[in-house]
């Protein structure tokens, strides 16, 4: 699957991708320095209720701004449908989908969702499939989480590496990977072993990765080539 990937700052970016004849939409705002108390307050009204109270938990402006932004972010792709269906719920694992109900709803509307956000940058992807982002701050790769979360021959691949460079962005790059793969699946992660083989364990789910200086991205779909 071919994915034409564009990046901007202030406007988020919108990056789209064909599935099947289907449109696969993401944006990516990377200029989230924006996030003052005077723009917390102006997005404030801007979203559902719920969102609202979601928002207002987190104790810094930074958690404040990247849930109040996702949801605008998720609004602007979903249009119509997030308008009406201004809420989601969520399964048993915490993954957060729109509830079913209201009137004059699309059929072809887009139903499956994932957001992501670290230090650099929000993430939003909107699918006709399950689908899963996450998006992570290039970070040291501390030896004792590698050794948890790589298996045997990415470990020794990883320990191969020429540079301490090189080691944090191949352990950013896999670990986005197969978070995304566990978020398309539903379940997110529940513990450090379950992300050893997680790729080699979902053939059927392919992942595509970008990069930028300061983050790296993958999004994961089983509509999507590796």
């Amino acid at each position: 699957m071919h994915m034409s990937i564009f990046f901007c700052t202030f406007a988020a970016a919108k990056v789209c991708a064909s599935t099947n004849g289907q449109q696969m939409q993401i944006r990516i705002d990377d200029d989230i320095k924006r996030g003052t108390a005077e723009e917390i307050e102006r997005l404030l009204p801007l979203v559902s209720a719920q969102r609202r109270e979601q928002a207002l938990r987190f104790k810094h402006p930074f958690g404040q701004y990247c849930c109040l932004r996702s949801w605008i972010m998720l609004k602007e792709l979903m249009g119509e449908r997030l308008a009406v269906n201004g809420e989601w719920e969520y399964n048993e694992y915490g993954k957060p989908f729109l509830k079913e109900k209201g009137e004059g709803l699309k059929e072809k509307s887009a139903q499956y969702f994932s957001i992501s956000h670290c230090h650099e940058a929000i993430a939003v992807v909107v699918d006709d499939q399950p689908i899963g982002i996450d998006i992570e701050s290039i970070r040291p790769a501390k030896e004792e989480l590698v050794a948890q979360t790589m298996n045997e021959e990415e470990f020794q691949f990883w320990s191969a590496l020429p540079t301490a460079t090189d080691k944090d962005r191949f352990f950013t790059r896999l670990w986005t990977q197969k978070e995304a793969v566990l978020k398309c699946l539903g379940t997110g992660i529940q513990s450090f072993e379950q992300l050893k083989n997680v790729l080699s364990e979902q053939p059927a789910i392919g992942v595509q990765t970008f990069e930028k200086e300061k983050y790296i991205c993958s999004i994961a779909s089983k509509t999507m080539e590796n």
